[in-house]
């Protein structure tokens, strides 16, 4: 049975007409100029019902779930159920022992397989650590598939698959430009931080990831809300941010640290009551981080508690 389509071939090969003609009731392909048969039994790949209304196409679309790379099996395993047939009737004592038996082989089976066994473990992992961390099912999703990508490449060997599984969950934050940093992954982790990294430069390296700049606006809202910074003063944040970014002065700093100094000097500017210390636990930095970083910033901006009209009295 020939599934070649009519786009295949184009022109009939006899005589060279582009006038070919499909007769569904017989499956053939025939030029309507010299009449070649150019296919037979054609595969009609149309459904063999219809429908006349939108509604009816919709419920009568036949459709599986979609690809889950978050699981091992990608969702697409077999399940042999041991309790009822397809008809809902109970099974026989006999029938229900050869099917137990016949379950455990195909477990067993699928479990010989080391690339199976591994993302067992990752799958599992990463599901655990996404949990954990709040992780949106979209980026717990392309985690999943750069450690596939890695598990292809032989970068799991001799490595730990939970540091390669937080990993790829921070390649994947950074790539979406999720606030999370790898600090806060690592606590999360059974890993150590140093350990992540090592595995994450790695993954950059050998599967050529090209990953966008760390941008501190995206953690600026994260870290004013965990101290309940007022919205006037996370306002006033980002526009420091941004003329801090159209002077480069944040080129080279760590975004986060930059994210917590700016806030901390909107909320001086503001007249905010806001300590170092509450702003740099609640972004993971320290306080002298933020001590430098504002140095910096207030002398190249050149700003001032009196120069900005913005500034208002403590409520």
């Amino acid at each position: 049975m020939q599934s070649l389509s009519l786009r295949q071939w184009g022109l009939c090969p006899e005589c060279g007409s582009p006038g070919l003609v499909t007769d569904e009731w017989t499956g053939e392909v025939i030029c309507s100029k010299c009449g070649l048969v150019i296919l037979d039994e054609v595969l009609n790949l149309t459904p063999e019902w219809r429908a006349f209304t939108p509604e009816e196409r919709r419920s009568r679309r036949r459709v599986g779930a979609p690809i889950d790379y978050s699981r091992f099996d990608k969702g697409l395993s077999t399940i042999i159920r041991i309790n009822r047939d397809t008809s809902g009737r109970p099974l026989p004592a006999e029938m229900r022992r050869r099917m137990w038996r016949i379950r455990k082989t195909h477990i067993r089976s699928r479990m010989q397989a080391p690339n199976i066994r591994n993302l067992m473990k990752a799958m599992s992992e990463l599901e655990m650590l996404s949990e954990r961390l709040h992780i949106p099912s979209f980026i717990q999703e392309m985690a999943a598939v750069i450690y596939r990508k890695a598990l292809n490449a032989n970068l799991i060997q001799g490595r730990s698959i939970a540091a390669v599984v937080a990993a790829a969950l921070y390649a994947a934050c950074r790539f979406t430009k999720m606030s999370r940093t790898l600090k806060e992954i690592a606590e999360s982790s059974v890993r150590s931080k140093k350990e992540i990294s090592r595995c994450y430069f790695l993954l950059i390296r050998e599967l050529g990831m090209k990953m966008p700049f760390a941008d501190p606006l995206n953690h600026i809202s994260r870290i004013a809300e965990k101290v309940n910074i007022s919205g006037e003063a996370l306002s006033l944040a980002v526009k420091i941010l941004r003329e801090a970014k159209r002077k480069r002065i944040t080129t080279g700093k760590d975004p986060v640290g930059i994210a917590a100094t700016v806030l901390y000097i909107a909320c001086q500017l503001r007249g905010e009551k806001m300590t170092q210390m509450d702003i740099a636990a609640a972004a993971g930095v320290t306080e002298v981080t933020i001590r430098n970083r504002k140095k910096e910033l207030m002398e190249r901006l050149g700003l001032s508690s009196e120069s900005l009209p913005s500034r208002s009295s403590p409520s």
